[in-house]
C-alpha cells in the first residue's frame, strides 16, 4: 500500500510531524446518519493539510462494490473515502464485505474474495477467525498512515452484537482509536437517540467518545443553540459541529441510500432504472446524473414507468430472484412493450443476463431454483459459476446497429467487472465491444451484446457511464431520435468531477465543524 497525494495543504495549515499512525472513528446513533459522508470529507480535510490519510471499515454491508487494480472486492463508500484521500483503493480498507442475496443469507467477502454464502448465525461462527482478518488488514493500513479514518457500522447501541463485536466500540478498541459520535436530526428524535446511544454504552466505550456531530440540519442554527448546550451537559462531550443537509453526489454504501427517492427536475433526456430488490452498484448511475440534459429516476412499478427515453436493467446480487420480482411485479411485461414500442433497452450486468433467453443455475449459486426464462431480448444465455470473475477492463466499442452505440464506434471504455454468471453468444458478429485488456491478457475477447434491432444493449461492465465521451455521444444518439439537437457539451472528466466534489465537501466541513478541535483529540491523547 503506497500513500498518494492528498493535495497542497491550505495556506495557515501545515501537517505536524507524526513518529507513529493516529486514529479517528466515526460512530452513529443508526444507519444512514451520514458517517461516511462525513468519514469522506475527513479524508478530504486530513489530506489537503498535507498528511497521509487511509480510511478503513471493517465490515461492510454493501451491494454497492468495486474491483480493485489487484483483483479484489471492496465496499464503494471506502473507495470514495480513498479517492478523498488520494490513495489507491486497497480490500485492506475493508477487508470484510457482506453482500445480502436473500432475507437470510449473505455473501462473505474477506480480503477481496469470496469466502461463501453464510446465514447470520453461520456468521456468528465466523467471527472469531474474522477478527484476526480485521486487526491484520488494519495494521498494514495503519503502518502506511499518518492518520486513519475509521468508520463504524450501524449503530455501537446494538447491545445484542456487543460480544465479539470489531465493527463498533470493539474496532476502536482494537485501534485504541477516540470516536466522534454522529446523529441525523432530518428524521428527528436526534437528541435523544444521541444520549440513549451514550445511555447503552459501558463506562469504558462512553471514555471513548470525545465529541459530536449532528448532521442533516435544516434551519436557523440559533434555534438549535440551546439544545446543543444542554446535550454537551448531559453528555459530557463537546458538540464539535452542526452539518447543514446538503444532497452530496459521493457514492453511496447500500439501499439505505436516498437515491431511490430523488425526483429531478424534467429535463430532454429521460432515463428510467429499473428497481431490484437486490439490486447492486447503482453507484452506476450517479454519473448521468450530472449531465444537464438528463433526468433520473427509479421505475418500481408499471404504474411508474411511464415513457422514458431509455431504460436500464441494473445489477443484482441476486439475478434469478430478481428477474422473477420483476415477473411478480409486472415489470417484464411492461419492459417488453415498452420494446415494443420502440422503446431502447439497457442492461448492467444482472441486467444484461435477464435479458438473455435463460439462466441456469446447476450449482445452486443463488439458491434452489434450477433455471429460469430471460426475457428474450437477446439471444444470449448465462450459466452460474461458483466462481467469480472480478477484474477491471479496458474494451473498444465495435460496429454494431445501435443507434445508440453507432456514433461510438472505436471509443475505448473502462469498467470493471463483478459476476458468477458465464455468458455465452451465439456468434461474435453482434458484440458490443472487444476487451483489450481484462485481468490477463488470456481472458482477452469480447463483452457485451446489442440486439438484431439495435433497441437492446447488455454489458457486463460497471461503471461503463463513467466515460464522460461515450455518454456524451450516446445521449446525442438519444436526442436525435427525439428530433433533438446535439448538445455536444460534455459533463466533463468524471474524476476531476469527484475530486471538486470532495473538495466542496472538506471545504464545507471545515465551515461547520471545528477542525481543530478533531486535532486536538487525534493528537493530544490516544485512547487505550
Amino acid at each position: 500500500m503506497n500513500p498518494g497525494s492528498g493535495g497542497p495543504a491550505p495556506a495557515g495549515r501545515t501537517s505536524v510531524p507524526v513518529t507513529a499512525g493516529r486514529s479517528i472513528m466515526v460512530q452513529g446513533t443508526g444507519s444512514s446518519v451520514g458517517k461516511s459522508v462525513i468519514c469522506t470529507a475527513l479524508c478530504r480535510v486530513f489530506a489537503r493539510d498535507g498528511y497521509r490519510v487511509y480510511p478503513f471499515k471493517s465490515q461492510n454491508m454493501a451491494l454497492n462494490s468495486y474491483v480493485t487494480c489487484e483483483g479484489g472486492e471492496m465496499g464503494r463508500a471506502q473507495v470514495a473515502q480513498a479517492e478523498a484521500c488520494g490513495v489507491e483503493p486497497h480490500v485492506n480498507m475493508n477487508p470484510i464485505l457482506l453482500k445480502p442475496n436473500s432475507d437470510t443469507c449473505s455473501q462473505v467477502i474477506v480480503s477481496g474474495r469470496v469466502l461463501g454464502n453464510f446465514t447470520a448465525g453461520e456468521y456468528y461462527e465466523l467471527k472469531p477467525r474474522l477478527r484476526r482478518v480485521v486487526r491484520r488488514a488494519y495494521s498494514e493500513v495503519l503502518s502506511a498512515a499518518d492518520i486513519v479514518v475509521i468508520e463504524g457500522a450501524g449503530s455501537p447501541a446494538e447491545i445484542n452484537l456487543n460480544d465479539g463485536d470489531f465493527v463498533n466500540m470493539g474496532m476502536a478498541r482494537i485501534a485504541r482509536a477516540p470516536v466522534i459520535l454522529v446523529g441525523d436530526i432530518d428524521r428527528g428524535g436526534v437528541f435523544a437517540s444521541l444520549v440513549g446511544t451514550m445511555a447503552l454504552l459501558s463506562p469504558r466505550d462512553r471514555e471513548r467518545v470525545r465529541g459530536v456531530i449532528i448532521n442533516k440540519f435544516r434551519g436557523d442554527i440559533h434555534i438549535l443553540e440551546p439544545g446543543l448546550r444542554k446535550l454537551e451537559r448531559l453528555m459530557r462531550v463537546p458538540v464539535l459541529g452542526v452539518l447543514p443537509y446538503t444532497d452530496v453526489l459521493v457514492d453511496d454504501e447500500d439501499s439505505a441510500t436516498e437515491a431511490f427517492l430523488r425526483r429531478g427536475a424534467a429535463r430532454d433526456v429521460r432515463v428510467g432504472v429499473v428497481f431490484l430488490p437486490h439490486m447492486s452498484n447503482f453507484t452506476d448511475f450517479t454519473p448521468l446524473q450530472r449531465e444537464p440534459d438528463v433526468s433520473l429516476e427509479y421505475i418500481g412499478s408499471p404504474s411508474s414507468f411511464g415513457r422514458p427515453d431509455l431504460v436500464v436493467i441494473p445489477g443484482s446480487k441476486n439475478t434469478m430472484g430478481d428477474l422473477s420480482y420483476l415477473r411478480e411485479a409486472g415489470l417484464d411485461r411492461s419492459i417488453l412493450r415498452y420494446h415494443g414500442e420502440g422503446g431502447v433497452v439497457f442492461g448492467i450486468c444482472g441486467g444484461f443476463q435477464m435479458l438473455g433467453r435463460r439462466i441456469a443455475d446447476p450449482f445452486g449459486v443463488e439458491g434452489p431454483v434450477e433455471a429460469a426464462e430471460g426475457l428474450g431480448l437477446l439471444p444470449v444465455e448465462t450459466v452460474m459459476r461458483r466462481g467469480k470473475r472480478t477484474t477491471r477492463t479496458v474494451a473498444r466499442i465495435l460496429p454494431n446497429k445501435s443507434p445508440l452505440m453507432s456514433n461510438c464506434t472505436g471509443l475505448e471504455v473502462t469498467g470493471y467487472e463483478i459476476h458468477m454468471g458465464q455468458t455465452s453468444y451465439p456468434s461474435d458478429a453482434g458484440h458490443l465491444c472487444r476487451v483489450v485488456r481484462g485481468a490477463s491478457p488470456s481472458e482477452e475477447g469480447f463483452d457485451g451484446w446489442v440486439s438484431e434491432d439495435g433497441r437492446v444493449i447488455g454489458t457486463y461492465l460497471h461503471g461503463i457511464f463513467e466515460n464522460d465521451r461515450f455518454v456524451r455521444v450516446m445521449l446525442d444518439s438519444l436526442r436525435a431520435l427525439k428530433g433533438l439537437e446535439p448538445l455536444r457539451v460534455s459533463a466533463g472528466d468524471y474524476a476531476a468531477y469527484k475530486s471538486r466534489i470532495y473538495d466542496d465537501l472538506a471545504e464545507r466541513f471545515r465551515r461547520h465543524v471545528d477542525v481543530e478541535r478533531i486535532y486536538g483529540i487525534i493528537f493530544g491523547s490516544h485512547g487505550t
